[in-house]
């Protein structure tokens, strides 16, 4: 069997375990807030976001698969598998990282950086749709439309969480002590919205690399059959379950004390954020968009409480996800370039 055949194969898997950790890892910021202000136990919050995930990405479109596929050039050929597995499993082992240092880092931000290692490493420059000249022109594509929309994304979570802190203080500046509790009733429903979003968006990457793998095996088109669409959502419910406790301290609890007015804020916030920016084909990090509006939140309550220096440490994870995940991926296509002797 052909080499190529059995890489994209390997890349299938890699693919729905590339799934499996962003359920993982974006989970803990998905329930962090409903957590840490007392709405819901752990288990309890983790699996009304992993129905929610799963349902999202069995509903969700396709305009964000085509965003993705849109990072690579056309004519790729065949050896198109090799750069997409490179790609998947770069992505795949920043998770692992990440998870592992409880960093609240971006799984798009990984794969993107991925796919753009692969396709430089492989074809150099011409390899990748950067997107400028098509930018200069008023349109946004490739490269380009993934990094300005993830940026924006995270602009939105604090200046929408912010914004909307501000008015709930003032709706709620008469209200008695016992609107804690109708809050914290609240948050099963933003949080089912927020996690729905977030499945609906993330699990568009998966499915965009699995058909990817299939176009390379001779399925003749890169749309996206309903198996794929249903295992991609199964992989994403799982680790979901799973739960990223160390990601759900950090977001929680290191960040800012959290309480249900300040979930409630931020959930709605990303709700919002995640749903406009799948609607516009935008892949985003809810994490990142979680991140934000908890920090946004933050400071419309009172800046001083908030701890800036964690916040520093995640801005700058963020901004090196992309260059290291490109680097990693370029390695191991130099190396399976060698090995397979392309």
């Amino acid at each position: 069997m052909d080499a190529l055949f059995l890489l994209a194969a390997a890349g299938i898997l890699i693919s729905l375990f590339f799934a499996f950790t962003n359920g993982y890892n974006d989970a803990g910021a998905d329930v962090a807030t409903m957590v840490s202000s007392g709405a819901a136990s752990v288990k309890g919050a983790l699996l009304t976001a992993s129905l929610a995930n799963f349902v999202g990405a069995l509903i969700g479109g396709t305009a964000v698969v085509l965003t993705l596929q849109g990072v690579l050039a056309d004519d790729l050929g065949d050896d198109s598998a090799l750069m997409i597995f490179s790609a998947v499993t770069a992505a795949s082992v920043w998770n692992l990282i990440t998870w592992y240092y409880g960093i609240p880092s971006s799984s798009t931000h990984a794969l993107v950086g991925g796919l753009v290692g692969a396709g430089v490493a492989f074809l150099g420059p011409s390899g990748v749709v950067w997107g400028f000249d098509e930018l200069l022109a008023g349109e946004l594509t490739g490269v380009t439309k993934v990094l300005f929309i993830l940026l924006l994304s995270v602009v939105m979570g604090f200046v929408g969480g912010y914004l909307l802190m501000k008015l709930a203080r003032v709706l709620l500046r008469r209200a008695d002590r016992g609107i804690g509790t109708s809050l914290k009733r609240l948050q099963w429903f933003t949080t089912g919205v927020q996690t729905l979003a977030h499945g609906a968006n993330d699990a568009q990457k998966q499915m965009a690399l699995i058909a990817l793998f299939l176009a390379t095996m001779g399925s003749g088109d890169i749309g996206v059959p309903f198996w794929v669409r249903l295992v991609c959502a199964a992989a994403i419910a799982l680790g979901t379950l799973g739960g990223g406790y160390r990601i759900m301290r950090t977001v929680g609890r290191k960040i800012f004390k959290i309480r249900p007015v300040h979930a409630l804020v931020a959930q709605t916030n990303t709700s919002l954020t995640v749903i406009a920016s799948t609607l516009a084909g935008a892949p985003v990090s809810s994490t990142q968009v979680v991140t934000s509006s908890v920090m946004g939140v933050g400071t419309a309550e009172n800046h001083k409480l908030v701890h800036w220096r964690v916040g520093k440490d995640l801005v700058v994870s963020w901004f090196i996800t992309f260059p290291i995940t490109a680097i990693i991926s370029a390695i191991l296509v130099l190396v399976l370039k060698v090995l397979i002797g392309v």
